[in-house]
């Protein structure tokens, strides 16, 4: 008689979580080195598209899935969904992180946020975001600014 084989149960994916802020440099070849704590998350391979306020977004392969596909679902018939997807999607690039962790920042991705040298990556749960240093500073401090009455309105959603 063979031995019967249990079967085994694999064990759930990790979830994961993008968070802080990290200051980087894009070198003279337009490459960014991602933070070294999130690229065993990020995998070999990202999207990297426009972000809104004019920033940059990057998705792993399997979160770009989870957004394009909510954003496949938004209605054609409203001119704001149209023009939201054109702009997240037509932007959008597949790029391979390179031995050293390090992203091409695609030129019409640079311009379009002002990327210069020094830049501030963001960790945004499910996603980080490249900012022009001195714009994500400007940002920040209008951000921080209003924070008590953007908690009070948040307080409604049970946030």
């Amino acid at each position: 008689m063979g031995k019967t084989r249990k079967a085994v149960d694999k064990p759930a994916k990790l979830s994961f979580m993008l968070i802080g802020q990290y200051e980087h440099t894009i070198d003279s070849k337009k490459r960014l080195a991602l933070p070294a704590k999130f690229r065993g998350e990020l995998g070999e391979k990202v999207i990297i598209t426009r972000g809104v306020e004019s920033c940059l977004a990057v998705y792993t392969l399997e979160e770009w899935k989870v957004f394009s596909d909510k954003l496949s679902s938004l209605t054609l018939s409203q001119p704001e969904a149209r023009s939201f997807s054109r702009m997240m999607l037509s932007g959008a690039m597949e790029v391979s992180l390179d031995k050293l962790g390090r992203i091409l920042v695609p030129d019409y991705l640079k311009k379009y946020a002002g990327l210069e040298k020094n830049v501030t990556i963001c960790g945004l749960s499910n996603r980080l975001e490249i900012w022009d240093s001195a714009k994500w500073n400007v940002y920040k401090e209008n951000a921080e600014k209003g924070v008590e009455e953007v908690v009070s309105k948040l307080g409604s959603l049970g946030i």
